[in-house]
């Protein structure tokens, strides 16, 4: 078979699916009768969406497949007048975020520089204009009535970019998501209690800062008021990091991001950032510090979302991806961290998040921002946990957690 036409058996695309319907869905639980499941699939992988429809069906579901096509973004972006990339029918936007309980998008982009040479500006404005409708979806989900998971379909241009061939770039899909187990799921179960316990331990030590140092990292980060670990939960498939969103305005130091970022049909490289004040004064990038430097002008895109780690013992990537959903979740010898420059995950508030005013949030240092981009370092730190009662605990070194 022609490697670029190359996909998985009926058996492994079924056990993707069950996954992705059965437990991911409602924060681990999987999809229950009479729940409305929007699936999102790009039409290259149109046999994982005749999977997840069938899935759901089985489930009980109501299904809401939307395939999308392929090839057609840079003729849209270079058509688009300004009036067009904001163009928002709230009515529709409103009604279908009433409508869906749940969400499942998969990946699958077979022209990873279709928008290489696309003003990157007009893909940012078009994003910003659907800012309330993922708000909406926000607010939903703090509530408890809306989950969501994304999953991964390879293709041979994404293969090709991190040399790998298409059967070999799958293979690490398949051993990342537990697909060559008999029960994938009850492997997802045991990674699932496994990080429950890693977070009660985090959660218990009422940490005020941590320290991150290493060779290519001095970076001090304040917790925050009411503030958890999160992670798992069904969100992404696979999901092996332990997050938080820190208070932003406590972000000070520096940080070089040792592996590539692959965003809006670029790729920025070599990438280091200073903090000051919880904002970022320098960022420099060797490759693509042009779209970089755009990301940044965005609303409250220079300040930190999200602070990340993720345990080696967990994860089964072996390989860069060129996909930010695999890429942030590499194992490796130093696990690895990631700092999200953008918006602020509100489920790691310790009180009923459905409750915080838009004023509130602000006064917490969550950051808002229809920007949420991931920067991964594979290099080796150690992280120091400042309690409140003055003491410091190493929470993490040799790419594992140590608690």
């Amino acid at each position: 078979m022609n490697d670029r036409l190359y996909q998985p058996s009926d058996k492994i695309i079924e056990k993707y699916a069950q996954v992705l319907i059965n437990f991911a869905l409602n924060s681990g639980r999987g999809l229950q009768p009479h729940e409305v499941v929007e699936v999102v699939v790009p039409d290259i992988a149109k046999s994982m969406a005749l999977a997840l429809q069938n899935t759901v069906l089985q489930a009980g579901g109501y299904p809401l497949v939307r395939l999308l096509p392929t090839g057609f973004d840079q003729d849209y972006f270079t058509f688009a007048q300004d009036h067009q990339l904001t163009f928002f029918p709230q009515d529709y936007w409103r009604s279908k975020a009433n409508l869906l309980h749940h969400q499942v998008q998969l990946i699958a982009d077979p022209f990873p520089e279709e928008l290489k040479a696309i003003n990157p500006q007009k893909i940012i404005t078009a994003r910003d204009a659907k800012k309330e409708y993922r708000d909406w979806l926000i607010a939903k989900e703090n509530q408890g009535n809306f989950t969501w998971t994304v999953a991964l379909w390879g293709v041979a241009a994404k293969a090709k970019l991190v040399n790998l061939s298409l059967p070999d770039y799958w293979q690490q899909i398949i051993q990342a998501c537990y697909l060559d187990e008999a029960d994938p799921i009850a492997y997802w179960s045991e990674i699932a209690q496994l990080q429950i316990e890693i977070k009660q331990k985090l959660n218990a030590l009422q940490m005020e800062q941590v320290i991150i140092e290493g060779d290519d990292v001095e970076l001090t980060l304040t917790i925050g008021k009411d503030r958890i670990w999160n992670g798992g939960s069904g969100r992404n498939i696979p999901s092996f990091e332990i997050f938080t969103s820190p208070d932003w305005r406590g972000s000070v130091g520096w940080i070089k991001i040792n592996q590539p970022v692959y965003r809006y049909g670029n790729v920025i490289q070599d990438i280091k950032f200073e903090f000051e004040h919880g904002v970022v004064t320098q960022a420099e990038a060797q490759l693509g510090n042009e779209l970089l430097q755009t990301m940044l002008k965005s609303p409250n895109a220079d300040k930190i979302g999200e602070f990340s780690l993720t345990d080696k013992r967990m994860s089964r990537i072996t390989h860069p991806m060129a996909e930010i959903l695999f890429d942030e979740n590499m194992g490796g010898p130093f696990g690895n961290t990631h700092i999200a420059l953008g918006a602020a995950y509100k489920d790691c508030y310790y009180q009923d998040p459905g409750k915080v005013t838009t004023q509130q949030w602000a006064e917490l240092g969550f950051n808002d921002s229809a920007e949420h981009t991931d920067f991964i370092s594979t290099s080796d730190r150690i992280v120091t946990a400042v309690l409140a009662s003055g003491d410091k605990k190493v929470i993490y070194k040799n790419g594992q957690f140590v608690l």
